[in-house]
């Protein structure tokens, strides 16, 4: 059995995300997920999400371009924040203050480490950024430490999306990570542009399961019906009913994969 992670990310980014989360993670169908601890609903939901420590990893969703981190002032349009990225970089020792004030926030709720980091619409990744990361891990934590999503998509075919995803920093980041002693999950997939319908989302599903190599990391999205103001709402309740039902474990079995656990696959004490 090849071992993958599925992760789902934006927990706390509203109540129909936290509660498809939880729900997928009492009925074994997610290993990972990652926190937005800019929201004002991380410190409710937190306490919901420890009842069930250790079934899942549970890391950093960092953030630079949603509504959470515009209201802490340091937030930007994705397309700024990647035009920031190719032209000159973020300000690393700026970029650095952002970091510790987030996995403050996380370590505040959760009491212990993240798990992992990985980053909101891929920021984790962008220059300035990256160096900043690897640099606030390798200070802050000793071995072993949080490993980290390197979005480098998995994928034959890729769609301009995934192109651009992977050549904004996928390599760069797993350069500096080496040495300073920072694992990573170096493939991802799961990257779509949140328009499928159910039929739609089981078809690429079927894709990623039958093209994802051992120990990586898928990720999704999943929200219940009902999310106000949330443009890809329709997407993750898609992808929550999908989760949730016959049609995944039995996707699952057929490629011969079991989901795992990112802490048990990527991280050393070395």
């Amino acid at each position: 059995m090849k071992r993958i992670v599925l992760c789902a990310d934006d927990f706390a980014v509203h109540a129909q995300a936290t509660d498809a989360i939880i729900d997928l993670t009492r009925s074994g169908r997610i290993s990972a997920t990652s926190a937005m601890v800019l929201s004002p609903r991380w410190a409710r939901d937190a306490p919901r999400l420890s009842e069930l420590r250790g079934l899942i990893d549970v890391g950093l969703h960092l953030d630079w371009t949603s509504a959470f981190a515009h209201a802490q002032g340091h937030g930007r349009s994705l397309a700024a924040t990647m035009v920031r990225a190719v032209f000159g970089g973020f300000d690393q020792a700026a970029a650095a203050t952002v970091i510790e004030r987030q996995l403050d926030a996380f370590e505040a709720q959760w009491k212990a480490a993240p798990d992992h980091v990985d980053g909101h619409q891929h920021v984790q990744q962008f220059d300035g950024i990256r160096q900043a990361l690897v640099g606030v891990l390798q200070r802050r934590y000793g071995a072993p430490r949080p490993y980290l999503r390197i979005s480098r998509i998995q994928a034959t075919g890729l769609a301009p999306k995934s192109r651009v995803i992977t050549c904004l920093g996928a390599s760069e980041l797993e350069r500096l990570a080496a040495p300073a002693g920072v694992p990573c999950a170096a493939a991802l997939s799961g990257s779509y542009s949140f328009d499928a319908d159910p039929a739609r989302y089981a078809q690429l599903m079927n894709r990623w399961l039958q093209q994802a190599p051992e120990g990586a990391i898928l990720m999704c999205h999943p929200a219940q019906a009902g999310a106000l103001a949330d443009p890809v709402a329709a997407a993750r309740a898609v992808e929550s009913d999908y989760l949730g039902g016959a049609g995944f474990g039995a996707a699952l079995s057929r490629h011969g994969l079991v989901l795992a656990r990112g802490a048990s696959l990527f991280r050393t004490v070395a």
